[in-house]
């Protein structure tokens, strides 16, 4: 068993998990006190360590806790999909579709999702992209935000999503489709316009 050295993890993966906390949390101060708990938690656990996974999934999968701790504590304790969302978020939702008749939802038709030949794999790569994405992950109301870059950043399964922050299967699916709207419409806004 190789012996593990915490000397040098601020060096190495500090700046990388307060990236992941702060595209979670969306606020500098809290995302540096995720991190420095992810490290005194590390700490404190470094005799459990088994060697299974590197020291960086170790420590974001420690990060990623403290993430869901957070949010558990500051939820309000109902489980609705509407409690994650303010009114003026819910409105904002309404605008992109219509009920037919039979009370099916279709895409209003000014509002399809748009497609852009310039939308490249090196403009996706670029510093500009990567700022107007943190801009628009931030627009992502505060309970989202984790779910949605739990799923496309960190690229995780939905189960464990799911399971990660005591949400139902149906809920899951419900919040990802209402965060992929807000993102699409500030990625329209802001990138591809």
């Amino acid at each position: 068993m190789n012996k593990i050295d915490p000397s040098n993890w601020v060096d190495e993966y500090a700046d990388y998990l307060y990236y992941i906390a702060f595209l979670k949390v969306s606020d500098q101060e809290l995302a540096k006190d995720l991190v420095g708990d992810t490290f005194l938690s590390a700490l404190q656990a470094l005799a459990n360590f088994r060697n299974e996974s590197n020291v960086k999934t170790w420590l974001t999968k420690i990060l990623n806790n403290k993430i869901i701790d957070f949010y558990r504590k500051s939820k309000s304790g109902r489980s609705d999909i509407n409690d994650y969302l303010s009114e003026t978020d819910q409105s904002f939702y309404e605008g992109f579709f219509e009920v037919t008749k039979y009370s099916t939802f279709h895409w209003i038709a000014s509002e399809n999702p748009k497609k852009d030949s310039s939308f490249t794999e090196d403009a996706i790569e670029s510093e500009e992209f990567e700022r107007i994405l943190e801009l628009c992950l931030s627009k992502l109301p505060p309970k989202l935000r984790p779910i949605f870059v739990s799923r496309f950043i960190e690229e995780l399964e939905s189960e464990e999503i799911c399971k990660q922050f005591e949400v139902s299967s149906s809920n899951y699916w419900v919040m990802i489709h209402r965060a992929k709207l807000v993102m699409r419409s500030c990625l329209e806004k802001n990138w591809l316009n």
